[in-house]
């Protein structure tokens, strides 16, 4: 039996509904991004069928279909939620423990089976521009918190004024290259001296 979904009312029929931030529709929403990044990740996005992401998710196909009747939007919608679940910086008052913290849990996306497969579809569909886009949002989405992390101690005075982007970047390239080369595993040991790494040279480099 089909959920009943919320809609705003709108005298446009091709209109998008409107989610309620909490509710029904909500869970709802989210089985069915769930079900998207795991099927992207098992059969790419060629493959990607809204009957699979319905079974899935648990829910009827139209309740897919009347979110996302876009499929691009969908898997932009899924991976973004993905890396929003899956790369959380909590603020303790700590920035060392705080990003030592984020770089252990980043290190184990990037390391997980859906993150790889997500990789490996990208790669094998060079020319698939909006699976691209995507990914790279996703991607963006997790660092964001990084960088947002490195505003609030600027603004709190544990660290001089610094470019958040520039920093972030210095901060998360080394995960990537040992979890890509996989030639040695990625410790609290190795987080920390990244950060320690990072957080001396933005104080070395402040007049």
């Amino acid at each position: 039996m089909p959920e009943n979904v919320e809609t705003s009312e709108t005298a446009d029929a091709g209109a998008r509904p409107a989610a309620r931030p909490g509710g029904r529709n909500a869970r709802v929403r989210s089985q069915i991004l769930a079900a998207t990044t795991e099927l992207v990740a098992r059969n790419g996005v060629a493959g990607l069928r809204y009957e699979e992401i319905a079974e899935l998710a648990g829910v009827n196909k139209n309740s897919v279909y009347r979110n996302w009747p876009d499929r691009t939007e969908l898997v932009s919608d899924a991976l973004l939620q993905y890396a929003e679940d899956s790369a959380p910086l909590h603020d303790t008052g700590n920035l060392r423990r705080d990003l030592v913290n984020f770089l252990i849990v980043f290190s184990e996306r990037l390391s997980s089976s859906i993150d790889r497969a997500i990789l490996q579809a990208t790669i094998a569909a060079p020319g698939n521009t909006d699976l691209d886009k995507a990914v790279r949002a996703a991607y963006d989405r997790r660092l964001a918190i990084a960088r947002r992390r490195f505003d609030s101690a600027v603004e709190k005075g544990e660290i001089p004024p610094v470019d958040s982007y520039f920093v972030t970047e210095l901060l998360s390239g080394p995960v990537y290259l040992y979890i890509n080369r996989r030639r040695h595993p990625f410790t609290r040991e190795v987080a920390e001296k990244i950060v320690d790494i990072v957080l001396a040279g933005i104080h070395a480099t402040t007049p």
